[in-house]
């Protein structure tokens, strides 16, 4: 039977990348046989809106955009007989990375076409839910920097926001209550709830991370200097930013987060929740389209 799709496009999405990209997906879906419609987003409601009609019309929510729309319409589906298929069209997409979908457009509408169904996590902050990574702390003054730069396009904007806020960063006190079991307290730079392996453009903040485990890795980054932050910077597109002493993960399923003082949690790249917040995780809650095995 042929998969019908509904192809929700953000064509602002990664400085109009979604955009031109948009004809060569509906050319590919089409040679592909592929029996689908193009809805073009006004605002994330307007997605959830969309992802909720899919759902309920038996058709694939297909994103093209970055991933703050991706988790806007993965939210929608959690929980439902939904199915999201992804085709990268932002500036980081890193959900698209880990789930191992091609940055070409042929080959990624091709699993949209005819990739199997996998069953997967969703993260949830206070109830809202991502599907990457959820981080607070010297994250936070990087995602707002990276989210505000017309200067940088592309993957490196994130960098970039990282490195404008190393120069301002003060240290912060962070507290974790893991499971109900473990409090933990320190002193640094960041907390991250990891639900997937990357974020920022293919950093690999969490590289054992499993995206259908029922557990969030934790990663806890302490106190160092502004000299050893950057030079673990680049470490961080390889996962080995773990050898650092100051870097430590745990994992648990359920984590209640604060600090000594106010912090924007991000996540997929937007705004999801302010300090303290409790973070969680719904077991294979989603479904997705991935590349077969």
């Amino acid at each position: 039977m042929t998969r019908r799709v509904l192809l929700i496009v953000n064509p602002a999405a990664g400085g109009g990348r979604a955009a031109q990209r948009l004809p060569g997906a509906e050319a590919a879906l089409r040679r592909l046989g592929v029996d689908f419609e193009t809805a073009r987003t006004t605002s994330l409601e307007h997605a959830r809106e969309l992802a909720r009609t899919a759902a309920r019309t038996g058709a694939v929510a297909a994103t093209l955009s970055g991933d703050g729309l991706v988790g806007a319409v993965a939210g929608e589906l959690t929980g439902t007989e939904g199915v999201l298929g992804v085709l990268p069209g932002g500036r980081g997409n890193d959900f698209a990375r880990v789930l191992g979908i091609p940055e070409d457009v042929e080959a990624a509408c091709a699993i949209v076409a005819g990739g199997a169904e996998r069953l997967i996590d969703v993260g949830e902050v206070d109830g809202r839910p991502f599907i990457g990574i959820a981080s607070a702390g010297f994250d936070s003054e990087a995602n707002r920097v990276a989210n505000e730069t017309k200067l940088i396009r592309g993957d490196l904007v994130y960098a970039y926001g990282a490195l404008r806020a190393l120069l301002a960063w003060k240290p912060a006190r962070f507290t974790l209550d893991l499971d109900g079991r473990e409090t933990i307290a320190y002193s640094g730079y960041s907390i991250a709830c990891a639900n997937s392996k990357a974020y920022g453009g293919g950093m690999y903040l969490a590289p054992d991370a499993e995206l259908d485990d029922g557990r969030l890795d934790v990663v806890c980054t302490g106190l160092g200097t502004r000299r050893r932050a950057l030079y673990n910077l680049p470490k961080l597109f390889k996962g080995r930013h773990l050898e650092s002493p100051a870097v430590h993960v745990r994992r648990a399923a359920e984590v209640r987060v604060s600090a000594d003082r106010p912090f924007v949690v991000f996540a997929d790249g937007d705004p999801i929740g302010e300090l303290p917040v409790t973070v969680g995780v719904r077991h294979r809650a989603l479904r997705v389209l991935a590349p077969p095995g």
